[in-house]
């Protein structure tokens, strides 16, 4: 059985979210105590237990423990079947952070998997779900891994209502993949979406201060803007930006729509992010370079990825991949850069 401290390292919920995934993978039974422990409010949250209890029917596992707020749970998987699975978060809890839970264990499934999720899709501490969609997905496509998401209703804070179908394909095994040279840069692409706010003009006036930021650095975009009206329960925002390069990198930002936060300031802020990303040439955004650390230790064969931080989540999931799947990860500074290698 795995025993997994969760108040190590960033004490955050990715520590939960991983070792579910890797138990059900490996097949072997996981007690994770110090849930969130260093975290306001430690312990389940919603997004967290939906996450927890989508990875079992997943997995057909049994669960002690799985109850909101608590700080230690066991979980014993069993088959990873897959099928049709439907999940209520049932608040504004992210169903980005949720599919990141259940991905890496879609691809070990017996059959495809067919997961409709409510909740929210745009949403702070969490990546958008055009992230998803537009960065994380073709990254792992690399990989093997075939994964569509069709978005329903876009869902934000606080009530959410969000609607989301995840359809994955199974993959017996993984490819490693080798992202470590920036090459140079192809495009800039982006998605300002906005619901039931078009009146405000609030995804014109978002794209069109991320495009005009870009520019004055001398970069141009191309911004698709989406006046959505999909959720009539709650307004909302937000926009994605990602950079392809010639080595078939993709670079990604986001930002969220905020009250007293103008649409102007929230097309600057995700303007900033990326160019961040752009001035230091990594092959993978701070983001993504974490995601990518637990199919990098499923794949067989060497992997390299090229990222401009050492972020606590990215050293956590290196901590618990190796503990728990016992790969070796190399991690060099060079150039300004952090180059992470995992050994054949």
């Amino acid at each position: 059985m795995f025993e997994i401290d969760g108040s190590q390292k960033s004490g955050s919920g990715t520590i939960l979210r991983l070792a579910i995934a890797l138990a059900a993978i490996t097949s072997q039974p996981l007690h994770i105590y110090n849930i969130r422990q260093n975290r306001p409010g430690p312990g389940l949250k919603p997004q967290h237990l939906n996450a927890t209890l989508a990875a079992a029917k997943i997995c057909n596992a049994e669960l002690e423990g799985a109850v909101l707020n608590s700080r230690e749970i066991w979980f014993r998987p069993r088959e990873i079947l897959g099928g049709d699975i439907e999940v209520e978060i049932g608040t504004a809890g992210s169903i980005p952070m949720l599919l990141m839970t259940v991905l890496p264990i879609c691809a070990f499934a017996k059959q495809a998997v067919r997961l409709r999720v409510t909740g929210g899709t745009d949403v702070p501490h969490s990546p958008t779900i055009t992230y998803l969609q537009r960065v994380l997905l073709p990254t792992i496509k690399k990989m093997g891994f075939e994964v569509e998401i069709m978005v329903h209703r876009y869902g934000y804070y606080p009530k959410g209502n969000g609607e989301v179908t995840m359809t994955t394909k199974p993959q017996k095994q993984l490819r490693p993949i080798d992202l470590g040279c920036f090459g140079k840069l192809e495009s800039i692409k982006g998605v300002s979406i906005c619901t039931f706010l078009d009146g405000r003009n609030v995804s014109e006036r978002q794209a069109k201060a991320a495009y005009n930021y870009l520019f004055e650095k001398g970069y141009a975009a191309r911004i698709q803007i989406v006046n959505d009206r999909s959720n009539p329960l709650q307004k909302g925002s937000s926009i994605t930006l990602w950079a392809e390069t010639t080595t078939g990198a993709i670079l990604g930002a986001d930002s969220i729509g905020e009250l007293k936060k103008s649409s102007e300031a929230i097309g600057r802020d995700v303007s900033g992010k990326l160019l961040k990303e752009l001035s230091a040439m990594p092959a993978v955004d701070i983001h993504m370079a974490d995601m990518l650390i637990p199919y990098m230790a499923l794949a067989e064969g060497k992997s390299t990825i090229l990222t401009r931080d050492l972020s606590d989540h990215l050293e956590t999931n290196i901590w618990l991949s190796e503990k728990m799947l016992k790969p070796k990860f190399c991690v060099h500074r060079t150039n300004g850069l952090y180059r992470i290698e995992k050994g054949d």
